[in-house]
């Protein structure tokens, strides 16, 4: 009991110091002027080919920029030798390098670019924050998009005018957008979804059981699971359940005990649907409902012994070598080469809730490509990325080459190639499109339909995962909040100790480490972090956002 009394007021001592820190830097540093941005290199204007607003290629001479990019573990490189990039670069005259940067340290990374000089000419798959694109925008680090939009990027211009929720969420408190998105369709439900939770079919019906619906049948089928030799190799190497951390399935087990009713922008605070009001679902006796449940699966070893530090990669694998009874990733396969697995609807829970709320914010990644103060060629850069968000230009990306990537079929639909969908050497169809495309792993600039999108979201598996959710489908999903600068500052400080505090304490009940007997204790904490501000602070944002 000692270590988890101290393990719970430990954040609290960190939470004074950030706060201390916070003001002295208000008081003693507020007169600081913004950093003055670089003009716009108007004297490369005549480099622009034509009126610099159509045409290819976008330079009469090219040029080289260089991009601060983030990579997923599913990416190749270098991305230069991809055939996307390097076709674009010749259609374009424009050169890009991308510096690699793997997500797993691209916070840190980025925090790092953002500060220092040189700057790259612009970010590129890096997942900036709202609060990031607020603060450098103002001091000038990232230059403002709106008049650039406005008269060289016609594809995005016709999706802000189309998509009141597009302009809303990019525009920061300045009144500016710094930033291109990545940017679902709305009405794309298994994009939405993304990563649904898989049982392994073939594994139902060997043991002679049906799909799960409720929580109970779940928990019984990985029981199942581990009792069994399924792969039959005679020995109990199965691993019932089996995923990167546990928030996935918390993401997609909370609906059934009736939280977050308004999608996963929002993971700590959603609606109460007996008041209307706000809540912070974290605290309530519900949420206690479903760590114990989630606590019990790894009590009984239905979770992988690896799930606290198991990365994709090593999660992948596993599903290829037939070791696992479910997971969460994007589509097994895709990913590791199985099509045995079958994705499930929304789960009932002890109460009776079957709420689906495993569903992304169509406006995914804010801050997916920004423009900083040292790229000289600003107008062909905007140029540059317009493309993508265009029928021809993300056509292109998603897809490649017509002919060498995918062909049309009659009816106008588009398919990758059977060297892609069907490798001879056995390649999953994401390994198979590395060295062709760049899109694996997610968080790219562009706009995602599914007549030309034909990642793992949009094969007949996961779009029949979308219809058994689409009756429980959450019906207001939220866009991210844009704080003001005294909120944002509270928020990455004592609100982003507080969820992190949450987090560990999540790991700390599911392992055992703490006791659910200290829950109250974990609640008090929570308040006096500071539960009553951060609740405040989301109230006066949700108004505006709904105002807007």
């Amino acid at each position: 009991m000692r270590r988890s009394c101290l393990r719970v007021n430990k954040p609290i001592r960190y939470v004074i110091a950030m706060w201390i820190l916070a003001m002295a830097a208000i008081s003693g540093c507020g007169g600081e002027a913004p950093l003055a941005p670089i003009s716009p290199a108007l004297q490369n204007q005549d480099n622009v080919q034509g009126s610099g607003k159509a045409g290819m290629p976008i330079l009469k001479e090219p040029i080289t920029l260089t991009f601060f990019t983030g990579k997923s573990p599913n990416n190749g490189e270098p991305f230069e030798e991809t055939l996307v990039w390097k076709s674009y670069a010749k259609l374009t005259n424009v050169n890009v390098r991308f510096e690699l940067v793997p997500f797993e340290v691209l916070a840190d990374k980025r925090a790092l670019a953002l500060a220092g000089e040189p700057l790259p000419d612009a970010f590129y798959s890096a997942r900036l924050t709202s609060e990031e694109l607020a603060k450098y925008g103002e001091q000038g680090v990232l230059i403002p998009l709106d008049a650039l939009i406005e008269q060289y990027a016609p594809n995005f211009k016709a999706l802000l005018d189309k998509y009141p929720i597009l302009r809303k969420g990019l525009t920061m408190p300045d009144g500016h957008i710094y930033s291109f998105p990545s940017f679902y369709d709305p009405d794309y439900l298994s994009m939405q979804i993304g990563t649904p939770l898989w049982v392994n079919k073939g594994w139902l019906e060997r043991l002679g059981l049906a799909e799960p619906k409720t929580t109970e049948q779940f928990r019984a089928y990985l029981l199942a699971v581990k009792a069994a030799d399924l792969n039959g190799n005679g020995i109990h190497d199965e691993v019932p359940y089996s995923g990167v951390g546990i928030g996935t399935l918390i993401n997609q087990l909370k609906g059934a005990w009736g939280l977050g009713n308004r999608g996963l922008g929002h993971k700590l605070v959603d609606v109460d649907p007996a008041t209307g009001q706000l809540r912070f679902t974290k605290s309530l006796p519900a949420y206690q409902e479903l760590l114990q449940y989630i606590h019990g699966l790894k009590a009984d070893g239905l979770l992988d012994k690896e799930i606290f530090s198991i990365k994709e990669s090593a999660l992948n694998a596993k599903g290829k070598n037939g070791l696992l009874g479910a997971a969460i990733v994007p589509n097994p396969a895709t990913v590791m080469g199985r099509d045995e697995f079958v994705g499930l609807g929304a789960l009932q829970g002890p109460h009776g809730d079957h709420l689906y709320t495993q569903m992304k914010v169509p406006l995914v990644h804010q801050g997916a490509f920004a423009i900083t103060r040292a790229n000289r060629y600003p107008e062909a850069t905007v140029r540059w990325m317009d493309y993508f968000f265009g029928e021809e230009g993300a056509t292109f990306f998603f897809m490649g080459e017509k002919g060498v990537t995918y062909t049309e079929k009659p009816d106008g639909t588009l398919e990758y190639v059977d060297s892609i969908t069907h490798h001879s050497d056995g390649l999953t169809q994401d390994q198979a499109l590395m060295p062709y495309v760049t899109w694996l792993g997610g968080s790219y600039p562009g706009f995602v339909r599914q007549s030309y999108f034909k990642g793992s979201e949009s094969l007949p598996e996961a779009l029949a995962a979308a219809e058994k959710a689409k009756p429980d489908a959450i019906k207001e999903v939220w866009g991210k909040f844009n704080f003001t600068e005294d909120e944002a500052l509270f928020m990455s400080t004592i609100g982003a100790d507080m969820e992190s505090f949450v987090s560990d304490m999540e790991l700390q009940f599911v392992n055992g480490n703490v006791p659910f007997t200290a829950w109250d204790r974990y609640t008090s904490t929570l308040e006096t972090m500071g539960l009553d501000e951060y609740m405040r602070i989301y109230e006066q944002a949700y108004k505006r956002y709904v105002q807007q």
